[in-house]
């Protein structure tokens, strides 16, 4: 029984760490394209959002689909 849960849960748990190292790699390219190109600063700032989000949106699925 202890292991049904825990196996039930690992999937979300990977998908919680994926995700935060796509925001972390979103981030950090996001840092050195704004530091390559400054004037297009609020462009990449956009899209780094906008792709943080959607990065952060793999995780919610894993949760939906644990339950």
């Amino acid at each position: 029984m202890l292991l049904a849960e825990i196996t039930g849960n690992l999937h979300v748990g990977l998908a919680a760490i994926g995700s935060a190292i796509g925001v972390g790699i979103i981030g950090m390219k996001a840092a050195e394209a704004t530091g390559r190109n400054p004037g297009a600063a609020g462009q990449i700032r956009n899209l780094a959002i906008i792709l943080a989000a959607l990065a952060e949106g793999i995780t919610f699925f894993a949760i939906f689909l644990a339950k």
